[in-house]
């Protein structure tokens, strides 16, 4: 029997930066989704990538003195880096500088041109750069960007448009027929009640302003606008032949089942896309599911702000799995979630540490040291025992109807339940208690058998989440991967199996004030690092001299009591130099770098045994000493804290 399929996808990443923890979210998110509908049957299909054009790509490669192509293929790089990092189990990575998808979109945009949905114009409007959007004066907040508040600036051009209102009254009968279409329900209100019933404005999808982007074929002084360009990804990734070609892969995937976005976003993909597709002739996705945010502290994390957070970064202090463990298990189905370096060692010492690695811990331990590592099930049933075993069977279904409904927090809520439960199971049955007793070691040996099933089954459910935690406590307990057939038992762990000798920690607790002084200290050398190098001078060397060469040299700390400009001498100043109980006379060449104004009070290193001289008819008893950069400014040599004048430098 051919299994269901299911083709999902996440908003593809702008490649403007490196992505940090609240975009990182969504593919974690889209993962466990895509590994709980492989592990319930489904033949799954599961797509992410980059976004690559666009007037800020060209800005930023610009400043980053390499070619917008260069530019993409660092920051695209990285994103799939992180990605891979977190375990993610995509079948595809597009890019939409990939040669296929640029062609594609050349032959959509005829097509919608031809079909008459396309036509030129001139934009005037208000414009968001890193949005790459227009808004007019009526749609500002504030007289900026009503998405990313920042600074719109005006701007008048050329411009193709598709005419969005040409289909407003069929999506809108789509939506209303469809409820599952747009989720959650908040979204769908959103979008009705501030875009669609107001009515639609045809949309801007060419640009003549910049040239990274993918050049309109038959007018190429135009380059096709990003959410055109973006959007098509999800139809040419798996094969798309606008043309009439498409790939056996589209056919068997088309519609999407899934697409998984930022809420940000929603407009775009439940009103623009939608409309893309009727004029395609293709039918729409089933569900497109805008996530909320997660959040820094109390606010949307921007580099601006200096409160971004990166998985990598994290995933080095707590580990990957726990990391997924957090974003997902952090945010509500609806609204936006907080992540803190504080929340998160308190969720891992709390949950990953005590409650499931503590219990693997125990559970091991406990049949290492009471049956030598031999997990037996000798029959010996309690009424405690069904209670376990209900708990346990019955997180299935509750775990696959909150994934069916794409609460993925709640899901891993309901798996840490059953890891909870068997906790609980421990304190009701004291092993160690049954262990002093000789005619309940057959007791004994059920009762670490029904954690050890317990566990199993938990760990089996907890592969989508947390797939290596998954494979670490199966690993160690020597269980056999679950199928989705199989979790309707309780029993299916083979009795006289034997457990790892020495369990392994799954989750160390940590301190928190040992953590956050971590962080900083690693903030501070990222800041150090960062910090504008100072320019260093080689000097052809000199010949070496004996220390009583050295020895011979007199240097004390002086005081600057008064100076002059020595007359008709540009570079010369004369100063009256206080060193202990003496007043010094002493001719420098440093009116270059100072005025005699700014020397008065200056403490300064003098070598005081140089042979006195005239220079320009002043007599020199001494040498201020300075050091001199590459464009020759001087800089007195001064002692670093308060010295009297007269001091020894040696």
């Amino acid at each position: 029997m051919d299994k269901k399929k299911y083709y999902m996808t996440t908003a593809i990443a702008y490649t403007s930066g490196k992505p940090h923890i609240g975009n990182t979210y969504e593919i974690v998110l889209a993962d466990s989704i895509a590994r709980y509908k492989r592990f319930q049957g489904y033949d799954v299909f599961f797509q992410t990538g980059t976004d690559e054009h666009g007037q800020k790509i060209e800005l930023k490669a610009q400043d980053a003195g390499v070619t917008p192509q260069e530019f993409v293929d660092g920051v695209a790089g990285q994103i799939k880096d992180i990605w891979d990092l977190m375990n993610t189990s995509y079948d595809k990575f597009i890019r939409t500088t990939d040669k296929d998808h640029e062609a594609q979109i050349q032959k959509i945009f005829k097509y919608m041109y031809d079909k008459g949905d396309i036509y030129k114009g001139h934009y005037e409007g208000m414009y968001c750069t890193p949005c790459e959007s227009f808004f007019t004066e009526s749609q500002l907040v504030d007289g900026k960007c009503p998405d990313c508040g920042r600074e719109v600036q005006p701007a008048k051009e050329e411009a193709y448009f598709f005419k969005m209102s040409k289909y407003a009254d069929r999506l809108i009968e789509h939506i209303n027929t469809h409820p599952e279409f747009i989720q959650p329900v908040s979204r769908k209100n959103e979008m009705m009640n501030n875009f669609l019933l107001p009515g639609l404005q045809d949309l801007c999808v060419s640009r003549t302003s910049f040239t990274w982007g993918i050049p309109v074929s038959f007018d190429p002084k135009h380059v096709t606008y990003v959410w055109l360009d973006a959007l098509s990804n999800y139809i040419t990734g798996i094969g798309y032949d606008c043309d009439g070609n498409s790939s056996e892969l589209f056919h068997k995937n088309w519609p999407a089942d899934l697409h998984l976005i930022g809420k940000d976003i929603i407009r775009f993909h439940t009103l623009y896309w939608p409309i893309f597709l009727m004029s395609l002739d293709l039918p729409l996705p089933k569900q497109i599911f805008g996530h909320p945010w997660l959040l820094q502290g109390d606010g949307k994390m921007s580099k601006s702000k200096g409160n971004v957070l990166y998985a990598d970064e994290l995933a080095d202090f707590f580990g990957v799995d726990a990391v997924r463990y957090f974003v997902l298990h952090e945010m509500p189905f609806e609204n936006d979630g907080v992540i803190t370096w504080e929340l998160m060692v308190e969720r891992l010492n709390s949950e990953l540490a005590n409650t499931l690695g503590n219990l693997v811990n125990r559970t091991i331990s406990m049949s290492n040291k009471y049956f030598g590592g031999i997990v037996t099930n000798t029959g010996i049933v309690e009424e405690v025992d069904e209670d376990l075993k209900a708990t346990v069977l019955g997180t299935l279904q509750k775990t696959s109807d909150k994934m069916d409904q794409l609460r993925v927090a709640d899901a891993l809520t309901e798996i840490f339940a059953l890891f909870k439960r068997c906790n609980k199971y421990i304190d009701e049955t004291m092993p160690w208690a049954l262990a002093k007793d000789e005619a309940k070691k057959d007791r004994l040996a059920t009762v670490l058998y029904n954690l050890v099933e317990g566990i199993s089954y938990g760990a089996a459910l907890l592969e989508p989440f947390m797939p290596e935690t998954s494979q670490k406590i199966l690993a160690q307990l020597n269980a056999k991967t679950r199928t989705m057939e199989e979790m309707n038992v309780f029993g299916l762990y083979e009795s006289g199996t034997k457990v790892t000798e020495k369990p392994e920690i799954l989750f160390a607790r940590l301190d928190v004030n040992e953590v956050l002084a971590k962080v900083e200290e690693k903030k501070a050398a990222e800041e150090a690092a960062k910090a504008p190098k100072e320019p260093v001078i080689d000097i052809e060397p000199k010949a070496n001299i004996s220390y009583d060469d050295f020895a011979k040299l007199q240097f004390q700390v002086g005081e600057i009591l008064s100076c002059e400009a020595v007359p008709k001498a540009d570079k010369l100043l004369c100063s009256q130099v206080k060193i202990g109980s003496q007043v010094r006379q002493i001719v420098s060449g440093i009116r270059s770098s100072y005025t005699p104004e700014e020397m008065v009070g200056k403490k300064v290193m003098v070598l005081v045994n140089l042979e006195p001289r005239k220079i320009r008819g002043l007599v020199s008893e001494g040498m201020l000493l300075c050091a001199e950069d590459e464009n020759g400014v001087l800089s007195l040599m001064a002692p670093e804290k308060t010295m009297p004048a007269g001091a020894e430098i040696g």
